[in-house]
């Protein structure tokens, strides 16, 4: 019981660190100063439009990073609350990422896409996939095993993230 208390503790932190990490990514564009962050208030209501069409193509690499970066937010939401139906799971991630759309627009810092919706909340489902597959495989050492991945995969953001700061400074 013990092991599952810390197990989780570990879970919860590392949730925790990850949205500190994605709010700074998405809300404050890895800025370090209010004055660096862009005078942008923009509504896009059409999907994979607008944002992602550069020079009358579709931009893949933004909807892949979208995707790609609410992935963790679903593994750690079933990690956290399996208990939850995954459309329990699915619908906060979609409530995250409408968060965090609007929040761009009411401080104009960025363009509010419904692409961004859809591609995040997407991300998010195929985290709760990947728990999913890991816990019919790992079955009880689930939790160990995501937790252990999830502390690599963090450790290695955070170190990216300090020579990011450091090469701008």
């Amino acid at each position: 019981m013990e092991r599952e208390n810390k197990s989780r503790t570990l879970t919860v932190i590392l949730l925790s660190v990850y949205l500190i990490i994605l709010t700074w990514i998405i809300v404050f564009k890895f800025s370090f100063s209010i004055n660096e962050l862009p005078d942008l208030r923009g509504v896009n209501l059409i999907p994979f439009a607008g944002s992602v069409i550069v020079n009358g193509k579709l931009f893949y690499s933004e909807l892949i990073l979208n995707v790609l970066a609410f992935v963790p937010f679903g593994v750690y939401l079933s990690m956290v609350k399996p208990a939850y139906p995954v459309w329990k799971r699915i619908l906060l991630i979609a409530v995250v990422s409408l968060l965090y759309e609007v929040l761009q627009f009411i401080f104009a810092i960025g363009a509010s896409d419904i692409t961004d919706l859809i591609n995040n909340t997407l991300g998010g489902a195929i985290g709760c996939l990947i728990y999913f597959v890991f816990s019919k495989i790992m079955k009880e050492k689930t939790n160990k095993v995501l937790n252990i991945l999830a502390l690599l995969g963090t450790a290695g953001m955070v170190i990216l993230l300090v020579l990011l700061v450091v090469n701008n400074f």
